[in-house]
């Protein structure tokens, strides 16, 4: 579709909104939530009790309140997580038993994931990003959408880190070393918001496009659970922060 020129004023206000609406209605936007049975360093994180709820629940609820999204799919070989989806009015893709091991390589596991979703965009949907926001995942779709020079978005969060490999410094001059504030703006993928055209995904083998726009997260909402103790965290921040701030 061409670009629609901004116009001052009102009209232009309508017109901005006139071509995100069209750009909704010609991408079929498909939320992608992959959770496996059980897991190594926290077992069954997807559905134990995170505080009134559980990781899988609470991010169903959160797609739900995002526009744009055509459909949500939960992919699982879970019979729990399964259960919880079907609750929630949300379909279930049964996943075939080898993409939800351990021996699975990232990239299989990508392909499989572009290969069996319908529609023409990948909203892959962590559920161990507990605390990422509606608002942000609104404001990172939109931003998609209203791009014509990306392929992807990732969410990235900045490392003011002293990183080292083989013994040497690889963001900072040993001789001079800087405040942490002044280090490089190194990022870090952390895998909370992926949305990536299908073809793009199924051609590269990977969530990350030819052509990527990265969304910065601030240190709450990139939270990752990979571990009990990052899970700890998540649960306690999301009792403090409370459902409301999330859904907003």
């Amino acid at each position: 579709m061409d670009e629609v020129g901004v116009i001052p004023g009102e009209s232009g206000k309508k017109t901005m909104i006139l071509k995100k609406y069209n750009r909704l209605l010609e991408n079929n936007i498909i939320a992608m939530v992959p959770v496996r049975a059980g897991s190594t360093r926290v077992p069954n994180k997807n559905i134990r009790k995170f505080a009134d709820t559980n990781l899988l629940e609470l991010k169903l609820k959160v797609l739900k309140k995002v526009n744009g999204i055509t459909q949500i799919i939960v992919s699982t070989d879970c019979d729990i997580a399964a259960e919880i989806a079907h609750k929630q009015n949300i379909n279930v893709q049964w996943r075939d038993k080898y993409y939800a091991g351990s021996g699975v390589t990232n990239d299989q596991h990508w392909l499989h994931i572009a290969e069996t979703t319908p529609g023409d965009i990948v909203f892959l949907a962590q559920v161990t990003s507990p605390l990422l926001r509606v608002s942000s995942i609104q404001k990172a779709l939109n931003t998609f959408l209203n791009s014509d020079s990306n392929d992807s978005l990732n969410s990235v969060s900045v490392e003011k880190k002293f990183l080292w490999k083989d013994m040497n410094p690889i963001n900072y001059d040993i001789n001079v070393t800087p405040k942490s504030q002044d280090l490089p703006n190194i990022v870090s993928l952390n895998f909370a918001i992926t949305i990536i055209h299908k073809q793009t995904m199924i051609k590269r083998k990977n969530v990350i496009g030819y052509r990527p726009s990265f969304f910065e997260l601030d240190k709450v909402e990139a939270l990752d659970i990979d571990d009990l103790v990052d899970f700890k965290v998540a649960e306690l921040m999301y009792q403090e922060l409370g459902n409301k701030w999330l859904m907003n």
